[in-house]
């Protein structure tokens, strides 16, 4: 971390419903420049924290800074410096694209003479130069998806918070999302909620998986994928499995087969040349030695079964899959 204090700071932030804690303690910080991806399953909180953090909900308690200045206390002026796509795009479709933006422009407080230059800008970015005449209820959905981006960074942004950005769209559209999501990453800190595991790893820097309300992983992606999770062995005469176990940094060992194994260690150790030569030494007939990486999937899969069953709740208190 630089001296220059972080473009976004949420420190121990919960929100409150009556007895349920939809979000409980979550805390992160975001740079310029870096994509931060938000994963969590149907009622995690994800969304709860991207409505706080745009000023749509207030926090019960802890603090959320952008650019230094808190978001309480100074709304107005922090508001400015974020864009929101929501799930669901606040789209009006008998409006062209043009007199949407334009429209939009003077509610996130351009100026009038900017306000062209502004809308101008957006539309080059994502896609829309050759459709800012048309309605917007007669663009397609991967358009209409272009048009709820622009909107959010038309008054320029320091802060990009998109919510489900590719929901319903085809392949190519999301392909073209995921490419303009990577060009927004460049000029602006961008936070991206989605339910989509690829997506995160096609786009962000960083990933944070929320819980039950509480962050249980805060991770960049290059740490992941460099993080080894196992090693595939294939040996014609395996020995018993308490002489693999006895390599140093070696935790444990899976049998798939008669002749192959899965060899799990110590984050970071490695153990691969040890095995090679004390499968040469022995006489083990090594045939295959594959490193393995834990997916983003599997990391995720095991974080959230792993966790502790839901707190009970007051039953006249919404659900948080019903708050999001």
């Amino acid at each position: 971390m630089s001296g220059t204090p972080s473009l976004v700071s949420v420190k121990s932030v919960y929100r409150r419903y009556g007895t349920l804690e939809a979000v409980r303690g979550v805390s992160f910080e975001l740079e310029p420049g870096e994509v931060l991806g938000l994963l969590g399953p149907n009622g995690a909180g994800k969304t709860t924290t991207m409505q706080m953090l745009c000023g749509v909900l207030a926090p019960t308690a802890g603090e959320i800074l952008i650019d230094g200045e808190d978001h309480l206390v100074s709304p107005l002026r922090t508001k400015r410096k974020i864009g929101y796509l929501p799930e669901h795009p606040p789209l009006y479709p008998e409006l062209s694209v043009d007199e949407y933006l334009r429209f939009c422009a003077r509610l996130r407080g351009v100026a009038r003479g900017d306000a062209a230059r502004a809308v101008d800008t957006a539309k080059s970015r994502c896609g829309l130069v050759d459709v800012g005449e048309r309605l917007i209820g007669n663009l397609s959905k991967g358009f209409r998806q272009r048009v709820g981006i622009a909107q959010a960074i038309v008054h320029s942004p320091s802060v990009v918070v998109l919510d489900e950005p590719t929901v319903g769209l085809d392949p190519i559209q999301i392909r073209e999302i995921r490419s303009l999501i990577r060009e927004l990453g460049a000029d602006h800190a961008v936070i991206l909620s989605t339910h989509v595991l690829a997506e995160v790893q096609a786009v962000c820097d960083r990933v944070q998986i929320l819980n039950q309300g509480r962050v249980v992983l805060d991770e960049r992606l290059d740490a992941l994928r460099r993080a080894e999770g196992a090693i595939r062995l294939g040996l014609r005469r395996p020995p018993p499995a308490t002489a693999l176990e006895s390599v140093p940094a070696v935790t444990g060992v899976e049998t798939l087969d008669h002749q192959t194994l899965r060899v799990f260690h110590q984050p970071g150790a490695d153990v691969a040349e040890t095995l090679a030569r004390r499968a040469v030494d022995e006489d083990w007939g090594l045939f295959e030695l594959t490193p393995e990486q834990s997916g983003l999937e599997e990391i995720f899969v095991s974080l959230v079964f792993a966790e502790e069953p839901p707190p009970t709740r007051d039953r006249s208190e919404p659900a948080e899959d019903e708050i999001k």
